[in-house]
């Protein structure tokens, strides 16, 4: 499974912008942006902000151990 930085990479590209044009499309830096991408810290606003300037959907759900959502 890929990391949320590693998911917001293919999102850059599949949508042909840089990451520092996808900090600037949700009002961040891309300084801040970046320091983001290296901790993994972004928080559910930041994930939602993002797919809604990339146009794709951000759902949030618990898998089990067993692989069944819920």
């Amino acid at each position: 499974m890929m990391t949320i930085s590693e998911q917001i990479k293919v999102l850059c590209v599949r949508n042909n912008i840089s990451v520092s044009e996808l900090a600037r499309r949700i009002g961040t830096s891309p300084q801040n942006f970046n320091a983001k991408l290296k901790r993994e810290t972004f928080t559910i606003s930041d994930l939602e902000q993002i797919a809604s300037v990339t146009g794709c959907s951000f759902e949030r759900k618990f898998v089990l151990s067993n692989g069944e959502s819920i």
